[in-house]
């Protein structure tokens, strides 16, 4: 039983990664929270497949169908499609329909499907179209800039482009870190000090609540399948 999930970067400030998943004898995986919506896509049995992800504010249990391929964008938190506000994903989703071989259907336009090297031609297409669009009070903020609102017009602002409070972001983040230096086999009295918790028991709640597992668990890999990459690479 086996699901190999890759991950990288992207150069795209649209994108925050591209990921690649194979599965073997899975039917389920525990998912991990995420603060971004993304795009799926996915063959099985010469079928292909394409969905729209939402945010997921707290871990759970998903479904993944056996002997299939993924390839999935995650977008950059602040970003949003036009027709469907972000806040309308928030743990959630929808399959999409008219899938073809090659090519898919989203907001009113076929789409060529990308691999997990062509995202970003992908993604600049969806963005020229205004199909991705952002919020640039959003983007300033979350880049650290101090953008001419007030403390209320931010966080409705927030909430409006992404269906999360700043707050909510940063807690899934450093969870979501935190798993993967454990699953590398860091220690946890590490993660504590690099993402900033209080101590293990707050590091166990976080991990609890967001990654459905515990600190031993992602260092001895066990639990069964999960939505996570240990050869991600994490910061500060």
């Amino acid at each position: 039983m086996e699901l190999r999930f890759t991950t990288r970067a992207s150069d795209s400030a649209w994108i925050d990664t591209v990921w690649t998943c194979t599965s073997d004898r899975v039917d389920e995986m525990t998912s991990v929270a995420t603060p971004c919506w993304g795009l799926v896509f996915w063959q099985r049995d010469g079928r292909s497949y394409a969905a729209v992800s939402g945010p997921e504010t707290a871990t759970g249990t998903a479904p993944v169908p056996e002997g299939a391929t993924f390839v999935g964008i995650e977008f950059a938190v602040g970003t949003s499609l036009r027709l469907v506000p972000t806040p309308a994903l928030v743990d959630g989703g929808a399959e999409l329909p008219d899938v073809g071989r090659r090519t898919f259907r989203l907001d009113g336009g076929r789409w060529e499907t990308p691999g997990s090297d062509d995202a970003e031609a992908l993604v600049e297409r969806l963005v020229r179209a205004g199909v991705v669009v952002r919020d640039p009070l959003v983007t300033e903020t979350l880049r650290g800039g101090r953008p001419p609102a007030s403390p209320r017009t931010l966080e409705r602002r927030f909430r409006a482009a992404t269906g999360l409070t700043r707050g909510a972001v940063r807690q899934i983040d450093r969870a979501r870190r935190a798993a993967v230096l454990l699953a590398a086999g860091g220690p946890p009295a590490d993660a504590v000090t690099t993402f900033g918790y209080v101590d293990e028991p707050h590091l166990a709640r976080a991990l609890r609540r967001y990654v459905g597992r515990t600190a031993g668990e992602l260092r001895a890999g066990a639990g069964g399948a999960i939505a996570l990459d240990p050869a991600q690479r994490v910061t500060s």
